[in-house]
């Protein structure tokens, strides 16, 4: 199971005013360098290489559920899957979620999940960033 991180800039984005995550772009992309908590963009991290069935900025990702009930906020967006077409996709070890709406700051990272080992998605198959679909990414109280 992969270990979920925030990355501590997220908290003062969202209550700034950075983020709508009801109706911002959200995308998940995959990296082999280790994330640290104060990484804030994008920018600040680097991607696995394009191709092979794995698109420069990562994949896409729908929000299902962007809501409040009794004071807890809960975001709940779709699994991305990845899959490795031409050749390998890979190595990476991270997952990490960001908002590609925003100009300023451009692409604000929100969270990441690390899988503890590098992995390598060979020709044909498929891999799937399983996200909980009942507690959601996070919830805020």
């Amino acid at each position: 199971m992969a270990v979920y991180e925030k990355f501590d800039q997220f908290i003062e984005d969202a209550f700034e005013g950075v983020h709508n995550l009801q109706s911002d772009t959200l995308k998940v992309m995959l990296t082999n360098v280790a994330p640290v908590a104060g990484n804030s963009v994008l920018a600040d991290l680097t991607e696995i290489a394009a191709g092979n069935g794995y698109t420069a900025g990562g994949a896409t990702v729908a929000q299902s559920l962007s809501e409040q009930v009794g004071g807890t906020y809960k975001l709940v967006i779709a699994d991305p899957t990845f899959t490795a077409a031409g050749g390998s996709i890979g190595p990476f070890q991270y997952a990490v979620l960001y908002n590609d709406t925003p100009t300023s700051p451009a692409d604000p990272l929100i969270a990441w999940w690390d899988y503890g080992t590098s992995i390598t998605i060979t020709n044909g198959n498929s891999f799937t960033v399983d996200l909980d679909q009942v507690n959601g990414v996070f919830t805020a109280a």
